[in-house]
This record gives structure tokens, sequence and C-alpha cells, in this order.
């Protein structure tokens, strides 16, 4: 006998919608200081400014992108189409935002590249003024942000966006402080640059997050052979076989899995196996068919 069960959890709501609140403040005072920053750094002609000022408008981008994204993924879906609803939407937002902070740290290494050999004044204490306030706006959204940072990859991204722009601003303080006491410009350049290191190294770390969502690979800290022996080990279960389990999104774990049972023990093993893979893998959505030795399914190839 052949028993395709699916049961009754469903998914629940995911983690980026319970910290909506923290994105649009984070929003509002990023969006407000990122003009300031701008105005300053053209005035001052500082590259380590200007360099944050960018890497501020994509905080806003990114933070824009992360909002947007909660409320696609709370949409029900009308079409028919969307089995597993918008919640992936969440994780190309984190990818959007991968993509920003690479694109920002590609900005600076231009505009340094630029100023070789340019002799350029910086004007340091506009860039002590600015930086600190800058400082001050990335660590309130980084107080809001990292309350649902652990939870949601989408909020992660917006939180790493916004921890690179805070070292950025810490940078300029650093910069600027150098160049009044040297009067040497370079030390603007030298921090640019190290801002857009930073930048580079957190894009990738995400960047390999959102691979592994978008690649179904299995979720971090579940190991697949652990789950099949768990399962395996379930009473009434003498084989597991096509066991795949992924990520939807962040909080989100997914598993199939078929199951070679005793007959008339489908009811016991389904529950059982539910009971497993909810309690010690996290894995509250899961489809599971149970077979029977003698009529097991044909096994796929892939």
């Amino acid at each position: 006998m052949t028993d395709a069960h699916g049961h009754g959890h469903g998914i629940g709501a995911h983690a980026g919608a319970r910290h909506r609140w923290r994105l649009a403040v984070a929003l509002a005072v990023i969006a407000t200081f990122f003009v300031v920053e701008l105005v300053a750094g053209l005035l001052a002609q500082s590259l380590a400014l200007l360099s944050d000022a960018g890497h501020m408008a994509s905080d806003v981008l990114a933070l824009g992108a992360a909002l947007a994204a909660t409320r696609i993924a709370a949409r029900p879906d009308r079409s028919g189409l969307r089995t597993f609803g918008s919640y992936r939407s969440e994780v190309f937002a984190a990818a959007f935002t991968a993509l920003l902070m690479l694109g920002v740290a590609v900005f600076i290494l231009v505009e340094t590249w630029q100023r070789v050999g340019a002799d350029v004044e910086v004007a340091g204490g506009p860039m002590l003024v600015v930086g600190a306030l800058g400082l001050l706006a990335n660590l309130v959204a980084l107080a809001l942000l990292r309350g649902g940072a652990g939870e949601s990859i989408n909020v992660k991204g917006a939180y790493l966006e916004v921890l690179a722009d805070t070292l950025g601003s810490v940078g300029v303080l650093v910069a600027g402080a150098m160049v009044l006491w040297t009067g040497q410009a370079w030390w603007d350049t030298g921090v640019a640059l190290a801002i857009a290191a930073f930048v580079v190294v957190r894009a990738v770390m995400l960047g390999r997050e959102v691979v592994a969502v978008l690649g179904q690979h299995a979720p971090a800290g579940i190991v697949p052979a652990e789950v099949e022996r768990a399962l395996a080990e379930v009473a009434g279960v003498s084989e597991v076989h096509d066991l795949h389990v992924w990520c939807l999104t962040s909080g989100m774990n997914v598993a199939t899995a078929h199951l070679v049972a005793d007959p008339g023990r489908t009811d016991e093993v389904l529950a059982a196996a539910g009971a497993v893979l909810r309690e010690q893998f996290e894995v509250e959505h899961a489809t599971l068919q149970v077979e029977s030795a003698d009529h097991r399914c044909h096994v796929t190839d892939w």
C-alpha cells in the first residue's frame, strides 16, 4: 500500500514579517542621513565620505528591497501557480543586497584609481563631524536590525549592509582625524580601500548563503544522512529513500521522503516520523510517503 501523506502544519508566518517594523524605522533613519553625508562629501571633497555615502545609498536600496520583500512574501497567491507562495522574494532581496555591496566596493576602487597622482585637498573637519553623525545613525539602525538578523536571511542582509556602513563611518572618523593631524590626504584614500575590502568579504559571505538557499542545499545545521538515520530508527520503518531536505526561506525548512514500513502501521509511522523531523531537525513542513516492502514505488535516478 502506498500512502502519500500531507500534514496540517502548513507553512507558517515567515521570519521577515515579524521584523518588518525594524526595517521600516531603519530605512527612515538611513535615508535621512544619506542626504546629509552626500552633500558633506561633495563639499569636503572626501573620498572616504563619498564612498560611505555611496554605501549608505546602497543601504537605502537594500532596506527598501528588504521591506518590500517582506510584504510580497506575505501576499496570498491568487494565481494558483505558486504552491510555496512568494516567500523566496526575501532571498532574492538578500541577493540584491549582496550585489549592491559589491557594486559599492567597485565604486570605491574606481574612485581611488582616479585619484592616484592627483592633488586633492581634503577637509578633515567636516569629515569628523559628518562621520560622527553617520556613526550614530548607523548604530541606531544596527540596534533595530540586530533582533531579526538571526532569524531572517532578508533582515540579515540588511543588517550586514548597515554593519559595513557603520565601520565605514568609523573609517571616516579615523581618516578625518589623520588628515587633520598629518595634513596627508592619502589617509582618506587608504581608509576608503579598507572599507571596500570589508564590504567585499561581507558580500561574498551573504552571497554564499543566498546560493545555498536558491540551490536547495540542506539547511545550515542539518545533515541529510543524520535525518535519514533518524527516520530509519522510527518503529516500523525498514528503509528510507528519496529523502530531500531544503530551506524555502529563513525559518522554513522543508522535507520529503519515502518510508518503507510494515503493513498496517501507516498512521503510526507518519505520526512518529513527523515528530522526529519537527523535534530533532526543526522541519515543520514534510511530505512523507509510506510504502510496503511488496509495493515499493519506482525509484528515480536523479
